[in-house]
């Protein structure tokens, strides 16, 4: 007998990977959007080197969160599945993540540089600078691969709050992103990818550009995010 909690993931993340497409973040078949069920201590992901065109829900995998073997599916999980098992088992709060090779979150990973905030389409969505890891080591890339990108972003997240920051560019690699659920990761992306874009073209037409000023970002950012927050609808229901 099929878990119907399982079956919803599985269609969400199916969808939530198409959506990634839609967004002209995927090129090929890089990317790879997976979903978290905490209480049965399953990952869904999708399988690895699948076209999209060719993806449906029952083609997703699904992966224990513990030891990261395969407990349903036929189809391989994609390579990137040690790096999210790793962001789930440090970040217990997030319940999607996201990875690409959009171009200009790419571009600022393979330059190394975090991402200022030049702006509040910036501010909107982060509450500071995107981060950039550190390259990896020649003894991690050799060793584990996929499981240390997982921990050079969980030490980059010592003194970072990951339900706040929603995302990091791996030196060299891309962009993850990640929200409370599989869609979120995805908006998170897109996002990202939108603020890659503006802070290159920023620097294209004033090089000299400066960041906006805490208080600017401040505003921004607490008035989407927080227990202040008033941006858009109230859930039906909600006083």
């Amino acid at each position: 007998m099929k878990d119907n909690t399982i079956e919803r993931l599985k269609a969400a993340v199916w969808q939530a990977n198409l959506d990634l497409v839609a967004a002209g973040l995927v090129s090929q078949t890089f990317g790879n959007v997976s979903g978290i069920d905490r209480e049965r201590g399953l990952v869904v992901i999708k399988p690895s080197g699948v076209d999209y065109s060719c993806l449906k829900p029952h083609h997703m995998s699904v992966v224990s969160v513990e030891t990261g073997e395969l407990v349903e599916g036929d189809l391989r999980p994609s390579s990137d599945t040690p790096t999210h098992l790793v962001l789930y088992r440090a970040f217990a709060g997030i319940g999607g993540i996201a990875h690409t090779h959009s171009v200009h979150a790419t571009a600022w990973a393979q330059a190394r540089r975090e991402i200022p905030v030049y702006g509040t389409t910036h501010a909107d969505f982060f509450p500071g600078r995107v981060p950039v890891t550190r390259l990896l080591k020649g003894k991690e890339i050799k060793s584990d691969y996929e499981v240390a990108t997982g921990h050079v972003i969980v030490e980059r997240f010592t003194r970072l709050d990951a339900e706040l920051v929603p995302g990091v560019l791996v030196a060299g690699h891309g962009p993850f992103t990640w929200g409370k659920t599989a869609h979120d990761a995805v908006q998170h992306a897109i996002a990202l990818e939108l603020i890659a874009r503006l802070a290159s073209e920023t620097l294209r037409v004033r090089p000299s550009a400066g960041e906006i000023p805490d208080a600017l970002l401040e505003k921004h950012f607490s008035r989407k995010h927080g227990p202040g927050a008033y941006y858009g609808q109230k859930p039906v229901g909600k006083p």
